[in-house]
């Protein structure tokens, strides 16, 4: 294995980028359009003032296939139950209610999960890489925080929901 010294050409801490056109002008210019196209008045700012808050469906982001992460942005600190390299599940006990955030490597094993999990039924809140399983409630309150879109997979059986 090589390892980078003082005079690697390649990177590292002591390589210095020179600001070139292309960085000066992706640096304000995104700032400018975004003032520019606001449009209305919102008064004077003052110093308790800050960015509007918005959630993050409002803003089209979901959160990354982290469990910590999903677990921190709900305010849960997770208890990782499985650990394999097809997914990685924490649970999440909370005072709104219990929920299981499971993340995978590759977006293709989530919905082979999904497939799987649809013998069952359930409502599952859905990301990149991630899913969130827990009861209907629990999940609407946490999609404004995560992102991501409800799926309610329908069972078969005797005891699964007749089709509209």
């Amino acid at each position: 294995m090589r390892t980078r010294g003082r005079g690697d050409r390649r990177g590292g801490a002591g390589r210095r980028r020179a600001a070139g056109p292309v960085a000066i002008a992706g640096g304000p210019a995104p700032l400018l359009l975004a003032i520019a196209c606001a449009g209305g008045d919102a008064g004077p700012a003052t110093a308790s003032s800050g960015p509007p808050k918005v959630s993050a469906t409002g803003a089209g982001v979901v959160a990354p296939a982290e469990v910590g992460v999903i677990a921190g942005l709900t305010g849960c600190e997770e208890r990782i139950r499985t650990e394999a390299d097809e997914l990685r599940e924490g649970v999440c006990r909370t005072k709104r209610g219990d929920y299981l955030v499971t993340t995978f490597p590759e977006e293709r094993l989530k919905r082979d999960r999904l497939d799987a999990a649809a013998v069952y039924g359930g409502t599952y809140l859905v990301g990149t890489r991630w899913v969130v399983s827990a009861e209907p409630a629990v999940l609407e309150r946490l999609r404004p925080r995560l992102g991501g879109g409800i799926e309610r997979l329908r069972g078969v059986g005797p005891s699964a929901p007749a089709s509209p």
